[in-house]
């Protein structure tokens, strides 16, 4: 009786195993052809920007959009986070050494090099990408982006390459003007928790030609990689409202996690290039 128990146990798991490996290659599948149809993109989007034709005043919209309007929000956030990371930093140095000299040049070379451009783009992802691509989405729901297709008018073109040009510019003005708030707010936290003077809080020492390279290429890697990834998932928008609701969920998961991804990989370049 328990043999026949554990084989019909057995029996059944088989099922559920094989349903388990199915559904894992099914995913791998999505991911590699998402991937592949999402280079496809970047490609043909870098195509457009060098050798298409330009077009200053949709772009200046597309940076007005991006930028201005996402300005303040970028600052209170950097603003706050200066803050906590130099209250936390202070706390555990004083469990350490007493001394704080260190505390700023330590925290200015993780702001300059990582800090300021990650958090900043992430931000950007939940704000710039998710109305990228619901605006795109909504464009496709209504046979927008079939019109232009009937002009003759390639979508990437028209729709992503002003946003893609637009966010590259803007990245790296909102993260070096963030980035400043950030170096100001951890100043007075250091000074009003620490007693840090903030001359000597403002120690650049540490922060070298290598960090600032690194800092600017994430800028202009994240800045380009955001309007890609959201621009590809409305172009990918099936169904009505319910499926922009998607595309705008997906824009923001997928560039989170691209951002994360060339996060890992640029520093791991720059640890070798710089270090």
């Amino acid at each position: 009786m328990s043999d026949a128990t554990q084989l019909g146990s057995e029996a059944a798991q088989a099922p559920a195993r094989g349903s388990l490996i199915f559904g894992l290659g099914t995913t791998a599948v999505k991911l590699l052809v998402a991937g592949r149809q999402m280079y496809s993109v970047f490609a043909r989007t870098l195509s457009f920007t060098i050798a298409g034709k330009s077009d200053p005043r949709r772009a200046l919209g597309y940076m007005y959009s991006m930028g201005n309007q996402s300005l303040v929000f970028l600052c209170v956030v950097m603003g706050f986070i200066g803050m906590i990371v130099v209250y936390q930093a202070g706390l555990q140095l004083l469990r350490v050494i007493p001394d704080m000299t260190q505390l700023g040049a330590t925290y200015l070379e993780l702001l300059v090099k990582d800090l300021a451009v990650s958090i900043c783009a992430l931000m950007l992802a939940t704000r710039v990408g998710a109305g990228i691509a619901a605006e795109i989405g909504s464009m496709v729901v209504t046979e927008q982006v079939d019109a232009l297709h009937m002009c003759a008018t390639d979508p990437i073109d028209y729709l992503i390459r002003p946003r893609f040009v637009a966010s590259i510019v803007m990245t790296v003005v909102l993260v070096v003007i963030a980035g400043s708030v950030a170096v100001a707010t951890g100043a007075i936290t250091a000074d009003v928790f620490f007693g840090v003077n903030p001359d000597t809080f403002l120690d650049f020492r540490e922060v070298d030609a290598g960090d600032i390279t690194i800092g600017l290429t994430k800028a202009v890697a994240y800045g380009a990689t955001i309007p890609v990834v959201s621009g590809y998932c409305g172009l990918s928008t099936r169904g009505g409202s319910e499926g922009v609701g998607s595309a705008t969920t997906r824009a923001v998961v997928n560039s989170s996690l691209a951002i994360i991804i060339l996060n890992f990989i640029l520093t791991s370049i720059g640890y070798v290039l710089f270090e």
